[in-house]
């Protein structure tokens, strides 16, 4: 990005805080006296500015966040000429590093033996990986064949690899055939759901994935984006239930404590002549949505959740999301102008 385009970026970026004129998408608190994203005991401010490098470290679609330990956060973008940048939480450039994943998407951090690393997916590559924090690839995975749901290397896109207690992990083929592979610890294949499964249990653009371990039911819950949909199975692959988010379209699940934090693509889906911009979604511990960050909270009309849709444009294509242990949300954003993440102070 050039200083013109950061420029416009940042004038941008004020002008749409400036312009939260909407009630619904925002509301005044007094303790904070500042105009913040969202409803209720959650909301969050933007920070203008926030990460913002020069030429020498560009992004393209930035698609992931994660923060280790040791309190960096590293952005996953596909700009092949730094695919991982690293932050502190102030914004500063800590270094940078890849240059080979043309496709970089999905960014999941574990940790083996005590070691943190990253899964990371490439869905140009057809494949998925096993890095160090400083980029070493420890160990690459091709398409599974195995399977049987594929007839050539080029139809797997994975997108996201979420792990399993057990220290396996499930990945997702989300730009491919929308099947989820389950994995055992030594990264062996063991089975697929979704797909094109009937009855519900099929996936349509299975994008993002998390195994949730609260309560100790341990349910995958797969996003079908374009279904406008949650789904949730057990480890086992079968149909648990579905959380509906009409005209949502939603990327990740990001947990939050008891509550899950969702940052949707796009919103009012099939509406026409409204605006597409994407908006963030915190589901409480019985899956309502508590509150919406630059979006209204949803309304029933008839008894049904109406269709859901941004009021302000400071959110492009939100994309992959992170939050920090100061609990300030980072947002990745795909198609955004070559624009860095934005990030929301907790209010």
């Amino acid at each position: 990005m050039n200083t013109c385009d950061r420029r416009e970026f940042l004038i941008s970026l004020s002008t749409a805080l400036a312009g939260l004129g909407l009630a619904s998408a925002q509301s005044q608190n007094p303790e904070v006296g500042a105009v913040v994203l969202g409803q209720g005991k959650y909301q969050w401010k933007a920070i203008p500015g926030w990460g913002v490098l020069d030429e020498k470290t560009p992004v393209r679609d930035c698609h992931a966040m994660v923060q280790v330990k040791d309190g960096r956060i590293f952005l996953l973008t596909n700009h092949t000429q730094n695919n991982v940048i690293i932050y502190d939480k102030s914004g500063k450039l800590l270094g940078k590093w890849g240059t080979e994943y043309p496709g970089a998407h999905g960014f999941t951090l574990a940790v083996e033996d005590g070691k943190e690393l990253f899964y990371l997916t490439d869905h140009a590559r057809h494949q998925f990986y096993k890095v160090t924090l400083d980029g070493k690839v420890l160990r690459t995975w091709n398409y599974p064949e195995e399977s049987g749901k594929y007839e050539s290397p080029d139809q797997f896109n994975p997108t996201h690899v979420a792990l399993v207690p057990d220290g396996g992990f499930i990945v997702a083929d989300g730009y491919g055939k929308n099947w989820c592979h389950r994995y055992d610890a030594e990264g062996n294949y063991l089975k697929s759901f979704g797909g094109n499964q009937p009855d519900g249990a099929n996936l349509d653009c299975a994008h993002g994935a998390w195994v949730d371990t609260r309560g100790g039911k341990n349910r995958v819950w797969v996003t079908s984006r374009n279904e406008s949909c949650l789904k949730r199975y057990t480890l086992d692959g079968d149909l648990v239930d579905v959380i509906h988010l009409p005209g949502a379209k939603p990327n990740f699940i990001v947990p939050f404590g008891e509550f899950s934090i969702i940052p949707h693509l796009e919103g009012n889906a099939g509406a026409e002549g409204k605006p597409k911009n994407g908006f963030v979604s915190i589901l409480g511990p019985d899956d309502q949505i508590v509150s919406n960050l630059g979006a209204p909270l949803p309304v029933s009309v008839d008894g049904k959740m109406a269709t859901m849709g941004a009021d302000t444009p400071l959110f492009t294509y939100p994309h992959g999301l992170l939050i920090d242990d100061e609990k300030s949300i980072y947002i990745a954003q795909w198609n955004s102008g070559n624009t860095y993440p934005i990030k929301l102070e907790r209010v």
